[in-house]
């Protein structure tokens, strides 16, 4: 067992020469040791706050480098919405009221992509399952009729829809920046916002599309024309204040333009998929039902036999 001098601390030889030759040289102890070991972890230590609080102040202030288009956080801002923010835009899609723009009440700079993207694939959606559940009802009295889903509705219902939500924005954007190239009065949205815009003017079609489902043509053409008012209200009101300030002529043109187009989409939608299509059996003619008589014909053999005096 070791004793306890053994367990002492004991001064080096050569420690002690070095002093005894020169006595202006310093020794570290532990204890000093573990102060600069402490000193240099606080030290690492602030710096990464300092590194935190700079990459902070860079986002708050803006000049934070804005991510890739190729990334994944570029499209992350588009989508970033909660379930509040978009029932909102879809009320206020519903109930456009004068004086209340849609992009200053409800997009407030913050225009996203959720919404018009689910609203355009429900839309679709809605209307080829409506058009084939109208299709079946229609024929439910032909016992020669025999259904059969028609798939390639979805797709046409889809392309349609998207390509309207985003060629006539894309060319509504386009001529509000060239025309505000030409007149410095003329105001203009960004591109996300007139997508924005459109994309959540077309869902009161969604309600639309399921009660064309009722059988009477009366009842969907109304059902169309107060769709097509709502939505389009929502357009006017939102581009007539970058508008209004453009010639007369102009602004007129662009208004028409605008609406005729959104009445078009709801039209040939209401053609297409929810047609009258002709019944496939003949109805029979009132002379064929009746009954006649039975008309008697002479035997041959009598009509060739003399006749005798």
């Amino acid at each position: 067992m070791a004793t306890s001098d053994e367990l002492k601390f004991h001064e080096f030889d050569e420690a002690a020469d070095l002093l005894a030759v020169n006595p202006d040289a310093t020794t570290t102890s532990i204890s000093e040791r573990q102060s600069h070991v402490a000193v240099n972890v606080s030290t690492g230590y602030e710096e990464g706050e300092l590194r935190e609080e700079t990459d902070q102040t860079e986002l708050l202030s803006g000049q934070k480098k804005p991510p890739s288009f190729w990334t994944f956080d570029y499209y992350q801002t588009f989508f970033d919405v909660d379930t509040y923010q978009v029932l909102d835009r879809i009320k206020g899609s519903l109930l456009p009221l004068p004086g209340k723009n849609f992009v200053r009440h409800h997009l407030r700079n913050n225009p996203d992509l959720y919404g018009p993207f689910w609203i355009c694939a429900t839309l679709a959606f809605t209307l080829a399952v409506s058009s084939n559940v109208s299709h079946a009802l229609e024929k439910r009295g032909d016992p020669s009729f025999h259904y059969s889903p028609q798939f390639h509705k979805v797709t046409i219902a889809g392309l349609v829809t998207y390509c309207y939500a985003w060629l006539v924005p894309l060319a509504l954007w386009g001529y509000l920046q060239w025309r505000k190239g030409l007149s410095l009065h003329v105001g203009s949205y960004s591109f996300l916002e007139t997508v924005c815009v459109y994309g959540y003017s077309l869902f009161v079609y969604i309600p639309t599309s399921i009660l064309w489902l009722i059988p009477a043509a009366w009842l969907q053409w109304l059902l169309l024309a107060v769709a097509a008012a709502l939505s389009g209200a929502v357009l006017v009101l939102a581009f007539w204040p970058l508008l209004r300030s453009d010639s007369k002529p102009a602004t007129l043109a662009t208004l028409a333009a605008i609406v005729s187009l959104h009445v078009l989409l709801a039209v040939g939608c209401k053609l297409y998929f929810f047609q009258t299509l002709p019944s496939t059996i003949p109805p029979l003619h009132p002379l064929v039902t009746a009954q006649q008589p039975p008309v008697l014909l002479p035997h041959p053999a009598n009509a060739s036999a003399p006749l005798r005096q």
